[in-house]
């Protein structure tokens, strides 16, 4: 490693190159800003510096769980910066390599999982179309509320699965056995107890919305509500068992490959949670309709509670992730609240615009995903002690915005999805509104990640719920103006009543 640092003309997180030779250290720091101080010993710095963060990280691997980095983020002030210009899973030598090769790896390895992702959300919102259409959603409308609140939870909990285990390949914990093996069952034992939790929370809040959004309902409400709560919590614990075990597959297969899961996993998971869990939730609800004034899903819902003590001991047990078993709820519940008021207050611009409904899920989805991304990376640097090229990293992640969003595009214009005017006005507007949301979402991504670490809190837990939930909020409100602007000018008209006229 060179000992003069390349800052690239960016800013870069200053952070210390190695806490873990105390015994080189005479104090300690209580904050960020005061690493500027001389070093005692700069033979010692450097060879720290050259360490990876797998060598690094090694002696404390099993006694500081991952769950617990809060507790070891004080930096010592005797100490040096030092720059990783490359992902840390992909150069922890010596060498670094030139700021082309560094973009280039990043779009080679996150581009096909963001286009993934669009697909996912194009069949997600395909597969939601055909579910209004069916049965048992027609007789029992609240399942409509409980769709966008149980994927807005569920999506939380395996994009932070996914930010957790990605920093946690990136330290090289993963690459020892007995420390993987536990990692992966404390993460899934974790998951499983989120996503009951969450199923329960998401079908009685859906129950109350359908209450209060139909008072005076009939008298078998105690079943209805049975119904919808078992539902909910089947769905979320098959969907997070499936979901769980891929993530983490995937995880591993790329430390194996020497790939940067940060670039890949949470788009993944956003894209493949909403399939799985739509899927799995339409199944559960058509195959407990029958039953649905018996007490079937009381016994089920039982059930369910009853699996929560036996995952949430394996928790405990887990120096891994114990810390998580209480903590880290409110950002997911507090997201939950943003997105459902959100989706309530805009509901109705989907009857006043045309291609609302077909467009918001992919430029939420897609911004949110860029900005997990980032979040996720940065994250990562944080734990493992390198910097990230933050304006290089951010005009990477917005240009890779265009090409996705093209194919998007593409894909609804060949199958004439949205019955939408495509002329030129339209994709302009379109493509200022996805870019402005892509770069408010990074921002926000890096001044979150950033702040919540500072604060002692793990930002892999913390920032991605209220990332998503704020994108939610700020995509949609940009998307309706535009769409208002439009129409007004002229030039182009997006209101429901010239789709109307031509069926």
């Amino acid at each position: 490693m060179h000992t003069s640092q390349r800052h690239h003309g960016a800013e870069y997180i200053e952070l210390s190159a190695g806490t873990a030779d105390h015994h080189h250290h005479h104090h300690h720091s209580t904050d960020l800003d005061d690493v500027d101080d001389p070093p005692d010993d700069p033979s010692s710095i450097e060879r720290q510096a050259m360490l990876s963060p797998t060598k690094r990280r090694y002696s404390d691997v099993e006694s500081q769980p991952l769950a617990s980095m809060s507790d070891s983020r004080r930096l010592s002030s005797s100490s040096t910066p030092f720059l990783v210009d490359s992902d840390p899973v992909i150069n922890n030598d010596k060498d670094s390599i030139m700021e082309t090769g560094y973009t280039s790896i990043m779009a080679r390895e996150a581009l096909p999982s963001l286009i993934i992702s669009v697909i996912g959300l194009i069949v997600a919102g395909v597969l939601m179309d055909k579910f209004q259409g069916w049965d048992v959603f027609t007789k029992t409308p609240e399942l409509f509320i409980l769709v966008p609140i149980l994927l807005n939870l569920k999506g939380n909990l395996e994009m932070n699965l996914a930010a957790r285990f990605s920093t946690a390949a990136n330290l090289g914990e993963l690459d020892h056995g007995p420390t993987r093996r536990s990692l992966v069952i404390g993460n899934l034992a974790l998951l499983q107890v989120q996503a009951l939790v969450s199923g329960a929370i998401a079908g009685l809040a859906s129950f109350a919305l359908g209450l209060v959004t139909k008072p005076g309902g009939n008298a078998s409400t105690y079943f209805e509500c049975m119904y919808m709560t078992s539902s909910a919590m089947i769905s979320a614990a098959a969907s997070s068992a499936i979901l769980g075990v891929f993530m983490c597959g995937l995880i591993i297969l790329c430390r194996h490959l020497r790939v940067n899961p940060d670039n890949i996993a949470c788009p993944m998971a956003s894209s493949t949670g909403d399939i799985v869990t739509l899927v799995l939730l339409a199944g559960c609800a058509v195959g407990l309709q029958g039953k649905m004034h018996s007490l079937l899903s009381t016994f089920l819902f039982l059930a369910m509670v009853a699996l929560l003590p036996l995952f949430g001991i394996i928790v405990w047990k887990n120096v891994h992730v114990k810390e998580l078993l209480f903590g880290g709820w409110t950002p997911i519940l507090v997201a939950m609240v943003i997105s459902s008021l959100a989706g309530v207050v805009l509901e109705k611009y989907v009857e006043e615009y045309k291609g609302v409904a077909l467009l918001t899920p992919v430029l939420i989805g897609l911004a949110g995903n860029l900005g997990s991304i980032y979040a996720s990376r940065i994250s990562t640097c944080l734990h493992c002690e390198t910097k990230e090229d933050y304006k290089l990293v951010e005009f990477t992640l917005l240009i890779m915005n265009i090409p996705v969003q093209v194919v998007f595009l593409i894909i609804i214009w060949a199958f004439h999805m949205g019955q939408l005017n495509y002329n030129f006005w339209f994709c302009l507007a379109y493509f200022c509104v996805s870019m402005i949301c892509t770069w408010i979402s990074l921002k926000s991504g890096k001044i979150m990640t950033l702040a919540f670490w500072k604060r002692g809190f793990d930002p892999d837990t913390y920032v991605l719920p209220y990332l998503t939930a704020g994108i939610d909020v700020v995509g949609t409100g940009l998307l309706v103006l535009a769409f208002a602007f439009l129409t007004v000018s002229g030039a182009n008209d997006m209101s429901q009543q010239v789709a109307g006229q031509s069926q």
